[in-house]
């Protein structure tokens, strides 16, 4: 799979626990890359992966991400090396009345459970998805899953709990009654039970590297489209994703990112490319 970087009009941010990597035209592929410590992520990791996704929504060049995970973990969670630092990095983050809770971005665990953002990004889960690693992934746009894959938010068994954003999260995509086994129980599910929970999209077959090639190519899928369209649709996607009704939903898009995507030069572009019987040529969205 081609990985060439491309010019782009920000640098990208220097990252000393994941890998950025560019397998094709506008999809930036992010790898936790912490194999021996199955990608768990440490503070200043997820302080770096913030920046990774900010610069995702702020590159003009860039139209998608993918996130996976070296190794035979996609991310088991938070590092929870040694019993002693458990508490001031995890436990301490997951109690409600300590202090150091705000030491979790905004964004959430991995810059990604609790992101809202501009651009879709597609988890390319390679094998487990464990407490924060799961978190990531209910929270992403699209899933997808090796066969080998795992899912579980095993916090109750810890004596913690899911606190970066999946607990409410979770009960949108899988139903309360399901959310509550999960969650209740700490449970793994594999692959095949995660896509029939509604957790997941597809499950590919063969090695774990073969969901990241299956990523890309969804993600080449999504950026051939508008760029304009897809971050616009994204956000109406999110608006019932965040509890706001059909009509409350629809109308705000439409006093809002709708009105200035309408008439630009990507909405003028698609109607001509199409009487015009030939690919649309996007410009980068100015959204």
């Amino acid at each position: 799979m081609p990985s060439s970087i491309p010019t782009f009009s920000t640098a990208p941010p220097s990252t000393a626990f994941s890998n950025l990597s560019f397998p094709a035209p506008h999809v930036l592929l992010v790898t936790f890359s912490r194999p021996k410590d199955l990608n768990c992520i440490n503070s200043a990791g997820n302080a770096e992966l913030v920046q990774v996704w900010q610069w995702l929504d702020d590159e003009p060049s860039l139209r998608i991400g993918i996130v996976t995970g070296e190794g035979r973990a996609f991310c088991a969670g938070a590092d929870l090396k040694a019993k002693i630092q458990l508490f001031p990095e995890w436990n301490t983050s997951n109690s409600s009345a300590s202090p150091k809770r705000s030491s979790m971005p905004a964004s959430g665990f991995g810059g990604l459970s609790r992101r809202i953002g501009k651009k879709p990004v597609i988890a390319a889960v390679n094998g487990i998805a464990l407490g924060g690693g799961c978190e990531i992934v209910i929270n992403c746009d699209i899933v997808l899953a090796s066969a080998v894959a795992k899912f579980a938010l095993p916090e109750v068994k810890r004596g913690v709990i899911a606190l970066a954003g999946a607990l409410p999260r979770l009960v949108r995509t899988v139903g309360k009654q399901r959310a509550m086994e999960m969650a209740l129980t700490g449970r793994s599910l594999d692959a095949h039970e995660a896509r029939s929970w509604g957790l997941v999209n597809e499950v590919v077959d063969g090695d774990a590297g073969m969901v990241v090639e299956r990523a890309v190519e969804l993600a080449t899928a999504i950026a051939d489209n508008s760029p304009d369209s897809v971050v616009v649709s994204r956000e109406g996607v999110l608006l019932g994703w965040h509890g706001l009704g059909a009509e409350e939903g629809t109308e705000s898009l439409i006093q809002g990112s709708w009105k200035r995507m309408e008439g630009g030069e990507n909405m003028k572009e698609g109607v001509k490319a199409f009487v015009e019987k030939r690919k649309p040529r996007w410009v980068d969205s100015k959204l």
